[in-house]
């Protein structure tokens, strides 16, 4: 008979600081809850979720008026309706209703003069057939709706600056309602095609021209996740940070991690990573010289998200359009527009910028851009505060086209597995709830028959 001798790592752990599991899953946002709900389950796998803040959801973010009480979600606004959205929704039964666009007026300022300014495109026959023609030009690509398991050769089209992609196929008049969605990476111009259509693609597109987006019926997006957090329990670490990650090729993963009642011993069959691989992120990992490599190249946004008091009207939502650009886009660093929440005196908004900064930074740039607009007399002086502001950093991972030409992706895809890991979330998909839960989906079965 064999005796289990504990191995030296564990000697250090008291037996109740040791916890055993199929699969351990490190981040607990839209694709990490997935995950975890969907394994143990669906699929009768034991699992633990590392999460370093006190609530799951990740990007979706709720706030609560405490003027009325009504919540407003400043974080994921909506759902691209589909048979994943509705099946999980519908086993925490949240009733799902389509997402309406209220009737409030569209002003378009420079942010930086508080002026307003005419939008480039206003004909409503051009810009559509714009949107058209890129709708079309996107169709030819699928197989982007999956992530990015591009063919070869890669399609010339989708590594050309999308500048240079507008100007080829003359859809500017597009570019605006592009950006609106698409801001998020930063440059728009002068990235590759492929995230524009990533973060812009086939079902957003038709979404957009056939109602398709849907929240839930109480306006409540973290509803959700909160649903989630109560079916699994202690299976959550909360507060929790990772220190120290040993992956092997057999046997179990050992990882070591910091909770809000010390340190605790996670050993797990398979790995599931959720967060973005940042090589900052991945630092508690061993990483050989080919993950270091792939995970050095990420570029990304820095992105914050959070909601205004007063500074501007009720029913009015502001759009950032700065004059003598090209495409009248507003240069980086930029707050892309205040969206009026629905709930008087709050209005949302999110800032973009694709170098460093700091809470203080974006609170800076909210509040002069206030500023500009009360000083042109656009609107009545107020005095507006930052009720809440969220850091969504990184957000828009990306690398340059010459490394996605030379198989970047191809070399990222083939990690899937190594030293018992896996991974999901916006590197490996387009950055909505509905694509990374697809992507998640497909990874399952073989995630569960390897933690076996």
């Amino acid at each position: 008979m064999s005796i289990a001798v504990p191995s030296i790592l564990e000697r250090g752990f008291a037996s109740q600081d040791i916890i055993t599991r199929d699969v351990v899953i490190i981040g607990g946002g839209a694709t990490g809850t997935y995950a975890a709900v969907r394994l143990r389950e669906d699929f009768n796998k034991s699992v633990v979720v590392i999460e370093k803040t006190g609530r799951l959801g990740g990007h979706t973010e709720t706030y609560f008026d405490p003027v009325t009480g009504y919540p407003v979600d400043y974080g994921v606004q909506a759902w691209v309706d589909g048979p994943i959205v509705r099946n999980f929704t519908g086993r925490f039964n949240i009733s799902l209703v389509p997402a309406v666009s209220p009737p409030f007026a569209t002003d378009y300022i420079d942010f930086k003069t508080g002026k307003h300014v005419i939008p480039p495109f206003t004909n409503a026959t051009i810009i559509g057939q714009a949107l058209g023609t890129y709708f079309q030009l996107i169709l030819q690509w699928p197989f982007l709706a999956e992530g990015y398991n591009l063919p070869s050769p890669i399609p010339a089209d989708l590594l050309l600056t999308f500048g240079d992609f507008v100007n080829k196929y003359g859809i500017q008049a597009a570019v605006p309602t592009i950006w609106t969605f698409s801001q998020s990476v930063g440059d728009i111009l002068n990235t590759p095609t492929i995230y524009i259509v990533q973060t812009f693609g086939i079902s957003e597109v038709q979404a957009v021209l056939e109602n398709g987006f849907v929240v839930p019926a109480d306006h409540f997006n973290s509803e959700l996740y909160l649903k989630a957090s109560a079916l699994l329990g202690a299976d959550v670490l909360y507060g929790t940070t990772t220190i120290d990650v040993a992956r092997h090729d057999v046997g179990l993963q050992q990882i070591t991690v910091q909770t809000p009642t010390g340190q605790k011993l996670i050993k797990a069959k398979k790995i599931l990573v959720t967060i973005p691989p940042t090589a900052d992120n991945m630092k508690p990992f061993t990483l050989n010289h080919h993950e270091s490599s792939l995970f050095n190249q990420w570029q990304y946004t820095t992105y914050y998200t959070g909601i205004i008091r007063n500074g501007v009207p009720d029913d009015v939502n502001v759009i950032n359009t700065q004059s003598g650009t090209e495409f009248d886009l507003p240069t980086l660093p930029f707050v892309q527009e205040f969206s009026f929440s629905g709930v008087p005196g709050l209005h949302t908004f999110h800032t973009v910028s694709t170098k460093s900064q700091t809470d203080a930074d974006v609170e800076s740039l909210i509040l002069s851009d206030l500023t500009a607009m009360s000083s042109a007399g656009t609107f009545p002086a107020s005095s507006p505060s930052i009720e809440v502001l969220s850091n969504h950093t990184p957000l828009g991972l990306r690398v340059t086209a010459d490394s996605i030409a030379a198989g970047f992706y191809a070399n990222l895809y083939a990690l899937q597995g190594l030293k018992g890991t896996f991974y999901t979330g916006l590197a490996w998909a387009g950055d909505y709830t509905s694509v990374l839960w697809t992507f998640t989906d497909a990874l399952l079965p073989g995630i569960a028959a390897a933690a076996t």
